[in-house]
């Protein structure tokens, strides 16, 4: 069915309260009736139910924490935006291989912070700053934002701030088909609306908790026809047996849905399936059934920034990749643009 998501249980901050947002979200989850408890701190966060690490990190997932954003330094984003802008953080999907299970450590649990008018003019600084470049804001660099908008309708506010500015512009991406509220946003063509898509066996695999392929590929239709800008981010590409028909099936899949007005302004973003030493040994802790392959002799060492190297494929499953993905590309979407293939 994939409902969208519901916490299990909610935290509110202290100056949550001040806020428009954090009241009407006290009001929702009461209504609601939810479990609603309050913190000092997101740090204070203690004790969630459970028997066990396993458990516990389970409940963390699906435990909602509403907060402010005190430090309104945006960090950089390269290389899809000049800025990252922080709606939120953590997600509710269960994907074996997300990077968020390093960076969130121990607090995987999901934060939204409610002094959203600050953020936004925040994001005005920068764009003055900036002018007369355009400047590009990435909303989901730490969260799926799409997976809980449907609470706290941030996204649908930063939409319709960005479609009203001159210089900046707005991108996500998405692994979540709840998108009906976001379709009226008056967007203005200023905000990219990204998918994560993937062949299915991996979506199958190593997905849990997010929407079927088929359901995000209706949602990008609906996106299409409400004239948003397009793109699609096809993440991890992974090696698996029959991965070309795979990935060959979710492009032919696109192909039949996507509108032919909606195609002169697509783009592709194509990561290969990397992992880091820290990133195998949370996931096999998180994840002890997984399937992923977490080889490192099958795969090539690449130096990364601040001393923690990627584990890549070998150079000719590289290229096999990149030409089977890069045929597809333009035998479907020959006027899509690709922003990069790592």
């Amino acid at each position: 069915m994939n409902p969208p998501f519901t916490p299990r249980l909610v935290y509110f901050e202290p100056d949550a309260l001040d806020y428009p947002l954090g009241r009407e979200l006290m009001e929702k989850f009461e209504r609601m009736k939810l479990d609603i408890r309050y913190t000092t701190s997101h740090n204070q966060i203690r004790n969630l139910p459970g028997d066990s690490d396993l458990q516990k990190y389970r409940v963390a997932k699906s435990t909602l924490v509403v907060g402010i954003r005190k430090t309104l330094k945006f960090d950089t984003s390269k290389p899809s935006a000049e800025y990252a802008i922080p709606f939120a953080t953590g997600c509710m999907g269960h994907c074996h291989y997300c990077y968020l299970q390093t960076t969130m450590g121990t607090k995987p649990y999901i934060r939204t912070y409610v002094n959203v008018e600050e953020i936004l003019e925040a994001a005005d600084r920068y764009m003055a700053e900036r002018a007369p470049e355009i400047t590009r804001f990435e909303a989901s660099c730490t969260s799926d934002i799409v997976g809980i908008d449907h609470l706290t309708h941030t996204l649908k506010r930063a939409i319709e701030h960005f479609g009203t500015s001159e210089l900046g512009k707005l991108r996500f991406v998405t692994k979540f088909h709840h998108v009906d509220h976001l379709l009226d946003a008056r967007h203005n063509g200023k905000t990219r609306f990204r998918f994560s898509v993937n062949a299915d066996y991996v979506i199958k695999n190593f997905e849990p908790g997010t929407s079927p392929l088929d359901k995000r590929i209706e949602a990008a239709g609906k996106v299409a026809r409400a004239g948003y800008p397009l793109g699609f981010i096809v993440a991890p590409i992974y090696l698996h047996e029959g991965w070309e028909e795979g990935y060959r099936h979710m492009f032919e899949r696109l192909d039949a849905e996507l509108p032919a007005d909606a195609r002169d302004d697509i783009t592709f973003e194509f990561i290969q399936h990397r992992f880091t030493k820290p990133a195998k040994r949370i996931i096999e802790k998180n994840y002890p059934m997984t399937k992923l392959e977490l080889d490192e002799e099958k795969r090539r060492y690449k130096w990364g920034k601040y001393g923690i190297g990627k584990y890549i494929y070998q150079k000719d499953e590289e290229e096999d990749i990149k030409s089977h993905l890069f045929s597809y590309m333009e035998k479907f979407f020959p006027r899509a643009k690709l922003e990069y293939f790592t």
